[in-house]
């Protein structure tokens, strides 16, 4: 029996492990919607994500941790970035506040059918 990538990540929930920090703020049997705001000099616990849409809604620098390597990086406020399914840690290393929402898919990238978004394909 096969796992979804949801089922996979649920061990490290970031909304368990770092309750703090991120919030649900929409749920349904496709996606779940977290809202994740936190200070400079924060921190999270190691966690997963499956696929994800991340909007920033703040300027913020960050060092992520993932499997004995570490990356910092600075977003500019409003962007809107593709994150393939990832496991991390991170630490706000700036001297802005994080705020950012992230849109988590909960089914497989071949789940999902492809279809044109407007109309039959040519």
């Amino acid at each position: 029996m096969s796992r979804s990538l949801c089922e996979v990540f649920m061990s490290a929930d970031p909304a368990v492990t770092n309750p703090d920090l991120y919030t649900v703020v929409f749920e349904n049997e496709r996606v779940r919607v977290l809202r994740y705001r936190d200070r400079p000099g924060d921190a999270t616990s190691p966690h997963g994500h499956p696929d994800s849409v991340m909007v920033t809604l703040s300027s913020f620098t960050r060092r992520l941790t993932s499997g004995g390597h570490q990356v910092e990086l600075a977003l500019e406020a409003g962007q809107v970035r593709w994150l393939s399914a990832q496991e991390h840690a991170g630490q706000n290393i700036g001297d802005t506040e994080t705020y950012a929402i992230f849109v988590e898919l909960k089914e497989a990238a071949s789940a999902v059918p492809a279809r044109t978004a407007l109309g039959p394909e040519t």
